[in-house]
């Protein structure tokens, strides 16, 4: 069975000097990090060996969180190009394990435009990663239209990666702890998936779907808690209060995916399951941060049928990606 998991990510040695340095400090000094960010930095033959390993026959790639979202716009722009140009370097020397989701210096949406059209025109990216908010604005901001265009237009899709939510938020939320539990409570356990989740809901109740129908967004970690609420959130907000074409529960069924992103967990994949149906539901390890191997066991193991199970490993995502089959 082929798996393409499609939350991958990697780091470039201008990013860890640069925009990058103080997360990738931070990572180096905790225990185990300077394993992580040696995978982090290598998407060559050592990946590919681990890729081969773990039975892993793609991984779509995109720049690691923070990325470049809440950097100036010169920086952000000069930082999203490097990335972009290091990761098209290492697609070109394995094209059928390696693709690429692109970064875009989304505070100059002209400039983002030009990126983006870049990167899938002329390095064959698979759509954009977004890291979240720009400095507090979020992707129904009209300001970023334009990177929403230009997505729609061109058929790719934006996966909508967590990142931390604005200090203002993070202060009066999750503030008050001490240091080490703040941080995880902010982060990874809890605020940087609601962040996700509400931002998500900004781009229904702002109208983005209204406006570009076709756009396709793609978010982790079995839908960053949004499956469990789609019946609550519709009833909440009818169409005679959104004044939205459809239903709330529409647009999360039908311009969201939702990939595993190292949630292994089987309860929450069964509410996704019921919730979205098979044909949203993609891999992905969330590497390194989660390892292949256990990404590809839960694959194996999930309560579905062989041709639900070949969807959700691979099927899915050529069609969304515009991959190659596995006997195309």
């Amino acid at each position: 069975m082929r798996v393409i998991a499609i939350e991958e990510h990697f780091v470039t040695p201008t990013f860890v000097s640069g925009l990058g340095k103080a997360s990738a400090e931070r990572m180096r000094q905790a225990p185990g990090g300077g394993k992580l960010f040696d995978r982090l930095m290598n998407i060559g033959d050592a990946r590919i060996a681990e890729m081969d390993a773990a039975g892993i026959d793609m991984q779509v790639l995109s720049l690691n969180s923070p990325g470049v979202e809440q950097a100036d716009a010169s920086e952000a722009i000069a930082c999203a190009r490097d990335a972009n140009d290091y990761l098209a370097a290492a697609i070109k020397a394995h094209p059928t394990r390696l693709a690429g989701f692109a970064s875009l210096p989304i505070q100059s949406p002209d400039q983002a435009v030009i990126e983006l059209k870049r990167c899938v025109l002329e390095l064959g990216f698979k759509g954009a990663n977004v890291n979240g908010h720009a400095r507090g604005r979020y992707l129904d901001d009209p300001y970023f239209s334009p990177v929403l265009a230009c997505a729609e237009s061109l058929s790719v899709p934006i996966y909508l990666h967590p990142t931390l939510p604005p200090e203002p938020v993070i202060n009066a939320l999750y503030g008050g702890f001490p240091p080490a539990i703040s941080s995880v409570f902010a982060g990874k356990a809890w605020g940087w998936h609601i962040e996700t989740a509400t931002h998500v809901l900004r781009l229904v109740l702002g109208g983005v779907f209204d406006r570009y129908p076709a756009l396709q967004v793609v978010i982790g970690h079995l839908g960053e808690g949004i499956p469990f609420m789609i019946e609550r959130l519709n009833r909440s907000f009818p169409v005679q209060m959104t004044k939205l074409r459809r239903p709330v529960a529409d647009y999360l069924r039908q311009n969201l995916h939702y990939t595993f992103g190292g949630f292994n967990f089987m309860p929450t994949f069964l509410n996704v399951l019921l919730e979205v149906g098979v044909q949203r539901i993609m891999f992905s390890a969330d590497y390194p941060y989660g390892t292949m191997e256990e990404g590809r066991s839960f694959l194996n193991n999930l309560p579905v049928s062989a041709s639900d199970r070949q969807c959700i490993a691979h099927g899915n995502a050529e069609t969304l990606l515009n991959l190659p089959s596995a006997t195309g």
